[in-house]
């Protein structure tokens, strides 16, 4: 496979048993292969994703000191900034070329899981950011649980069978800047080789060249989106889940030809992730002679403190 997959959530959305069955194969077959699929039919308007990037220029744009007034010690880079070079791919000792921030949930009448997350950081400078941050994590929220329903529905499962694990479930949403490149990196990329921890990625900002995916031969493919596309991928967690039956794909974000260094480049995650007490024991209808199960028993939130030691941002 060579090309990421489109599909158009509107017709799994639709009032037509058939458009719905359709969506439901297609992208099903999509994550049993190359593990991305290009969404079209979300919840984002236009004129949010526009406030959103305009935001988040104007925040990469702060100073140093002023958004290193942002970075939080002791909770792992799980909500404000995270400076530049500071994660690294498992793996790799080289930092990461980029910067980014965390937007988490904003939790429902749940008092538990209030105290359990850490508290989301208001950017003082700008008056918009918080706001426009949290209208968008709501509707990449909601686009990921009709996503998550049509995955439950071809893995033979209640097509709710999710729902309650992703209410108010540890989700982040990450805007990413990659400044322009000053000197030749040494083996360092803007983003090395690597796979996502949680249950399904939905990414903003995928339109120009740099994403590329790793395909079941091994080769580097790219991913590229439509302007009115997220693009989506299987995280770890639900590649355990399911006994690696849908696909947790390898990718990576390269660096740019020499004549382009001069320019950033911005993208905008949206890591969906369960609760914490969520078991990610492999599903038993995902377990055959075929495939019997690879994966030890472990719940998302312990499996998830073991990722984030993994990429250097916790010593806990």
């Amino acid at each position: 496979m060579n090309k990421i997959p489109s599909v158009n959530l509107l017709d799994f959305l639709s009032n037509n048993p058939e458009d719905k069955q359709r969506f439901v194969e297609q992208i099903g077959r999509a994550y049993e292969t190359i593990g991305f699929v290009a969404l079209k039919g979300h919840f984002l308007e236009d004129k949010l994703v526009d406030n959103l990037y305009s935001e988040v220029k104007r925040f990469f744009d702060l100073t140093t000191e002023q958004k290193q007034n942002y970075e939080v010690p002791g909770i792992g880079g799980q909500r404000g900034y995270v400076s530049f070079g500071k994660e690294s791919a498992k793996g790799k000792k080289e930092g990461d070329l980029k910067e980014y921030w965390h937007f988490g949930q904003y939790v429902e009448n749940n008092p538990q899981l209030e105290k359990e997350y850490p508290t989301n950081i208001e950017v003082k400078e700008l008056a918009e950011f918080n706001t426009v941050g949290k209208q968008t994590y709501r509707m990449l929220e909601k686009t990921a649980k009709y996503v998550l329903r049509a995955l439950a529905i071809y893995l033979d499962l209640d097509e709710y069978y999710f729902d309650n694990y992703i209410h108010n479930g540890n989700s982040i949403l990450r805007p990413i800047h990659y400044p322009p490149i000053k000197e030749a990196p040494k083996n360092a990329e803007r983003a090395a080789a690597h796979g996502d921890i949680n249950l399904i990625t939905l990414l903003m900002g995928a339109q120009g060249k740099g994403l590329q995916v790793q395909n079941i031969k091994g080769k580097w493919i790219d991913a590229i989106a439509d302007p009115d596309e997220l693009m989506i991928n299987v995280g770890d967690m639900l590649s355990r889940h399911t006994n690696n039956k849908l696909k947790s794909t390898i990718h990576r974000v390269v660096n740019p030809p020499p004549e382009k260094w001069g320019t950033s480049r911005y993208s905008i995650p949206f890591f969906m992730h369960p609760i914490s007490c969520m078991d990610l024991n492999v599903l038993d209808n995902c377990i055959s002679d075929e495939n019997p199960k690879q994966f030890e028993d472990i719940t998302a939130g312990d499996y998830l403190n073991q990722r984030i030691k993994e990429l250097g941002l916790s010593k806990k």
